[in-house]
């Protein structure tokens, strides 16, 4: 039994479908699951109720956690250190592997401009500072050799089943309904971002291969660097329209997260879209010779999941 805690997110939904390729016993775990696939087994949950989460895993022999709570500090800070610890428990409870797919908030700042697997831990903001911890509890265990467990790391990421991103929320939405995309940051500076289909594949892939384990891997992310500027205009090309630009100031995030409670959260990230943001891939796809989708082809395809 492969199972997937947070099964109905963004990267859950694509795991699912890849998934399929390796066992027909998957276990999709979330407060209101939904089959992918026609065999998949249905466990609904609170993940807020740590008391849920043994009976979640009993019985699997791979754990693939790609929830996403609410991003706000004060909700990471409190929820994910003892949800974290569960899932480990759990797993080792029941002889179960665990496949953690993180984001790279944990990274220190001088490393953004060229993250690989090897980068600093030094975080410079509190969510990085959450981050860290998740990763330090899995690692540890890791080399005390009490659980068996890797994390597949992404970049900022955008695609067909994620509709809470960055680039989906303020650049695709507000230029299919005529208005400017809004923009943070320097718009001249490089910033890679992950497909998630592409995240989905390699998480899946990642879980099933025996050496892959007990260590960091970055999924495939494109290598074009490509500015922030550069993505708004693969979008409005794809619309056909103008990449008529507003740039958000740090006040204004403020503001907008009035309407979008997101919005608020994002000042002590700016310094990812300040500087050059380029996620390096090399070691996947050495490993397993697989490539990134392009930047084209992977609006092309975003653009018409959001079609009406």
């Amino acid at each position: 039994m492969q199972t997937i805690l947070g099964s109905g997110g963004g990267i859950g939904i694509p795991l699912a479908k890849e998934l399929s390729n390796y066992t027909k016993q998957i276990r999709l775990v979330s407060r209101n699951p939904k089959k992918v696939n026609q065999s998949d087994e249905l466990f609904p949950a609170d993940l807020n109720d740590l008391s849920q989460i043994d009976k979640a895993i009993a019985g699997s022999t791979v754990v693939y956690l790609v929830i996403g709570f609410e991003y706000n500090l004060k909700v990471w800070q409190k929820v994910w250190p003892p949800f974290m610890q569960a899932v480990i428990n759990a797993c080792k409870t029941y002889n179960a592997k665990l496949v953690f797919f993180d984001n790279v908030y944990m990274y220190a700042k001088s490393a953004i401009p060229a993250m690989t697997e090897n980068a600093t831990i030094q975080p410079p903001s509190k969510k990085g500072e959450v981050r860290k911890q998740l990763h330090e509890m899995i690692m540890q265990e890791v080399e005390k050799k009490s659980l068996t467990a890797l994390i597949a790391r992404a970049a900022d990421f955008y695609g067909p089943d994620n509709k809470n991103s960055a680039l989906s929320i303020m650049v695709a939405d507000n230029l299919i309904k005529g208005k400017k995309a809004q923009v943070f940051g320097n718009l001249n500076k490089t910033h890679t971002y992950t497909y998630t289909p592409d995240a989905a594949k390699a998480t899946a892939l990642l879980g099933n291969t025996e050496d892959a384990y007990n260590q960091v891997w970055h999924v495939p992310t494109t290598k074009e660097r490509l500015t922030n500027l550069q993505w708004i205009q693969l979008i409005a090309g794809e619309l056909k329209v103008e990449p008529k630009i507003q740039a958000v100031p740090v006040w204004m995030l403020h503001i907008l997260g009035l309407f979008i409670p997101a919005m608020k959260e994002f000042p002590e990230m700016l310094y990812q879209y300040e500087q050059d943001y380029f996620f390096d891939s090399s070691k996947f796809e050495k490993r397993f010779g697989v490539k990134a989708t392009t930047p084209k082809e992977g609006i092309r395809k975003l653009m018409e999941s959001l079609k009406p």
